[in-house]
């Protein structure tokens, strides 16, 4: 088939490294237009659009893909299908009518759970033990279209957002490989998601970063699993920010108040609603990022200071 990819992130690139070496033809690729990045802010393209740079194939950067220009430039192209992940931006009907079979998404859950912009983070915070990908025909409406195929992933009790999607972005590439194969076969009818177990993942924000010590250790380590690598957990210490990477309960530790700190030459213990965690590396405000042995005997923490 002839294919036009839609797609923005990092996450999205090995589902398009796997569309160009299969029997399809990725005749151009739709992607966010540049946007600033780095310590000089200059406009930068996404992945998607570096990798298809690389590879010869025509980008596409619509600021709306109800653009009049962009949806004459995908008719003249005439793709059979749209294969999309991660691309940021609501399909139109006026465009999800131009391939003849559609626009086929592929998304970090197992639909009809955690439909929405931030699967992988919500699955994590949520504590689930299982997740998946799923590919579905787009509709109108956000996440809502019938499935054509899934792939389960377990997720790990120390993984963060970033480990598990590393390993979807990779599995997935494979699921929507094999998801264009059957559409173009004829073999995959897509299957109406089930009304029940529907749930939502809006995107985390750097206020739902904002560790609550007071909560149970269990819940301030998916907090900050599910944070990494972004928004970004953090903390404040004596009135400054302090970014937080991944953190280890320890139930056997001698219990302290919320946010309460203990270091010794070994580890750094935060205390929390329950048992405390042992923090792992740690990012003071202006700094480099830096164990928290390494940050404890910076600061020396005296009886009174805490986590806030």
């Amino acid at each position: 088939m002839r294919l036009v990819f839609a797609g923005t992130p990092e996450t999205a690139v090995p589902a398009l490294d796997a569309l160009l070496k299969s029997r399809h033809e990725v005749v151009a690729v739709i992607t966010r237009p540049d946007a600033p990045a780095g310590r000089g802010r200059r406009l930068t393209p996404s992945p998607v659009a570096q990798r298809a740079a690389e590879a010869g194939v025509e980008v596409l950067k619509p600021a709306k893909v109800k653009e009049p220009e962009f949806l004459d430039r995908l008719r003249a192209i005439a793709p059979d299908c749209c294969p999309v992940v991660a691309y940021g931006a609501l399909i139109p009907r006026v465009a999800l009518d131009i391939p003849r079979h559609g626009w086929i998404n592929l998304h970090f859950s197992l639909l009809p759970a955690w439909r929405g912009a931030a699967p992988v983070q919500r699955a994590v915070l949520h504590g689930d033990e299982i997740t998946g990908a799923a590919t579905f025909q787009i509709e109108e409406d956000l996440d809502t279209g019938p499935v054509y195929g899934v792939v389960t992933e377990p997720i790990q009790p120390t993984d963060t957002s970033g480990d598990l999607l590393a390993r979807l972005a990779e599995t997935g590439a494979h699921l929507l490989v094999a998801t264009m194969d059957g559409v173009e076969e004829g073999e995959l009818e897509p299957r109406p998601q089930p009304a029940d177990g529907v749930s939502y993942a809006s995107k985390l924000t750097p206020d739902d970063a904002h560790v609550d010590w007071t909560l149970p250790a269990q819940h301030v380590d998916r907090r900050v699993r599910a944070c990494t690598p972004a928004p970004g957990a953090w903390t404040t210490f004596r009135g400054d920010r302090l970014k937080l990477g991944p953190v280890r309960p320890a139930p056997d530790a001698e219990p302290l108040a919320p946010g309460e700190l203990r270091a010794t030459k070994a580890e750094v213990l935060a205390g929390t609603g329950s048992h405390p965690v042992v923090l792992g590396d740690v990012q003071p405000q202006g700094k480099q990022r830096m164990p928290a042995t390494a940050w404890a005997r910076g600061v020396r923490p005296a009886e009174g200071d805490a986590l806030i």
